[in-house]
C-alpha cells in the first residue's frame, strides 16, 4: 500500500504554515513502508499532478482549515473533487478542494483522500504559528499516524489478511 502525507500551506502567512510544520515533524517519524511525506507548500498544481500520477492508494493532506471552530481545533475531513469547480484554478490560492478538482480534470485516480485540518487563529504575514495552533502540532502528528494505521488496516482487511504485518 502506498500512502502520501502531503503538507500544504504558506509558511509566510502565520497559521497557514500548519501543514508544512506537521509534514516536517512527520518526516522525522518512523513511518511504515510505502508511506511518503512531502512538503508541497503552495505548490498545489504539483500536488494535483502527484495525486493523479503517483499511484497512491490513499493521501492525507495536512493544512489549515477554517471551519468556524475555536483556533487549534483539529478536523478530519474527506473532501471530494465535486466540491469545487475545476474550470478555473488559481495556482496561488489552491485549497485542498481545488487541488482535487484540478486532479479530476487531469484524469487518473487519486485514491482515498483525507484532510487533517487545523482551525487557524492568525493568517496574517509572519512565519510563526499562533500559540493555539503550535500547541496542537504534536497531536496532529499523532492523528495523521493513527489515520495511516487505519488505512493500512483497512487495506489488509480488504485483502483478507488477519494481521497487519502480513500485508
Amino acid at each position: 500500500m502506498r500512502i502520501l502525507l502531503a503538507g500544504v500551506g504558506n509558511v509566510f502567512l502565520g497559521d497557514d504554515g500548519f501543514g508544512v510544520t506537521v509534514a516536517r515533524r512527520l518526516a522525522e517519524a518512523d513511518l511504515p513502508d510505502g508511506v511518503e511525506v512531502t512538503d508541497f507548500g503552495i505548490r498545489g498544481v504539483h500536488l494535483a499532478y502527484e495525486l493523479t500520477g503517483g499511484g497512491y492508494d490513499a493521501t492525507i493532506l495536512i493544512d489549515a482549515a477554517s471551519r468556524d471552530g475555536p483556533p487549534g481545533t483539529l478536523y478530519v475531513l474527506e473532501p471530494s473533487p465535486g466540491e469545487c469547480p475545476g474550470s478555473f484554478v488559481d495556482a496561488h490560492a489552491m485549497t485542498p478542494e481545488s487541488v482535487l478538482a484540478l486532479a479530476g480534470t487531469l484524469g487518473g485516480a487519486t485514491g482515498r483522500v483525507l484532510l487533517v485540518g487545523c482551525e487557524p487563529a492568525d493568517l496574517s504575514p509572519g512565519m510563526e504559528l499562533s500559540p493555539q495552533v503550535a500547541d496542537v502540532v504534536g497531536r496532529a502528528v499523532e492523528l495523521v499516524l493513527e489515520l495511516v494505521g487505519q488505512q493500512i488496516a483497512m487495506a489488509c482487511a480488504s485483502a483478507g489478511h488477519q494481521e497487519e504485518r502480513t500485508c
